[in-house]
């Protein structure tokens, strides 16, 4: 697939005063939201429960329509895109779905082809090799044959990673992809997803609760806090511990990354025992 150029200053995935209120509901889930993710960045989505990520991530996605505000994709409002191009370009994993029917590791992850496929087209050998590498790339190859009934949470959840990886996307849109995952996949998961954004130029946007791991792996943060932007930049600007106390409610410290590589000096937050535990020798209180 051609990678399209992005319109309106450059932004793929575009939030502009986004406001939605669900009815009913005593307080609105999001209010006056601007986010911009340019091509081949990685912007991550943090802020407690109830914050509002969900909502922001259904809202660009064209799941939900705003009450106030724009959600743009590549300059478009997303409402307008047709549903199968929409989704030949941005691959979607959830946090969490359920199997409706069995099917085998290999058959979810073909799924991922199917935008590209259309109605009467059979899957020819680009889209097998498309399958096959992307069945590697999330480490379950070896599961190809099993039904996904029988795995892990932490299973499905990379196999779920490799239908979207599958689809070839330009736009990548993770919600909680390293739940239920070991630290070997979870570093893995996002090792490729910095690939992908570093060598192929896939925009990614990762919605996540480990402030940690976003910070090393992000270029940008949005940090959301009661459906409002608490904080909006780079790591360094965002994980600081007079933000993270107000957003969190819990007395922190930060410290930086030891690195090697890319992750040396990342911020990364230390939560503390109580209001009256010392911080940690071997942390700064500011950073």
């Amino acid at each position: 697939m051609s990678r399209s150029e992005p319109t309106q200053g450059g932004a793929v995935l575009e939030a502009a005063g986004l406001g939605f209120r669900y009815p009913g509901a005593a307080a609105p889930a999001l209010t006056d939201v601007d986010l911009r993710v340019l091509p081949g960045e990685i912007r991550a989505v943090l802020g407690p429960n109830g914050s509002g990520k969900s909502t922001l991530l259904r809202l660009l996605l064209g799941v939900l329509r705003p009450d106030a505000g724009r959600a743009l994709y590549l300059g478009r409002p997303v409402a307008a895109w047709p549903r199968r191009e929409l989704a030949a370009r941005v691959g979607v994993v959830h946090q969490a779905e359920e199997a409706v029917f069995p099917i085998t590791v290999r058959e979810l992850v073909a799924m991922g082809r199917y935008p590209h496929l259309g109605a009467w087209r059979a899957a020819g050998p680009a889209d097998r090799r498309a399958v096959e590498l992307a069945l590697e790339r999330c480490d379950v190859a070896h599961l190809a044959d099993r039904s996904v009934a029988t795995l892990s949470g932490g299973e499905r959840q990379r196999a779920r990673l490799a239908r979207a990886l599958a689809q070839e996307p330009e736009t990548l849109v993770l919600d909680e992809p390293t739940a239920s995952l070991d630290i070997r996949h979870e570093m893995r998961i996002l090792e490729l997803a910095a690939a992908l954004a570093r060598e192929a130029g896939v925009t990614v946007l990762l919605v996540t609760h480990n402030l940690n791991l976003a910070a090393r792996y992000a270029d940008r943060l949005l940090l959301l806090d009661r459906g409002r932007v608490a904080a909006e930049g780079p790591p360094r600007a965002v994980v600081t511990r007079d933000t993270i106390e107000r957003v969190y409610g819990w007395p922190v410290a930060i410290t930086e990354h030891p690195g090697p590589g890319r992750d040396a000096g990342a911020p990364q937050v230390v939560a503390l025992a109580g209001r009256s535990a010392p911080a940690p020798s071997n942390v700064t209180e500011n950073p």
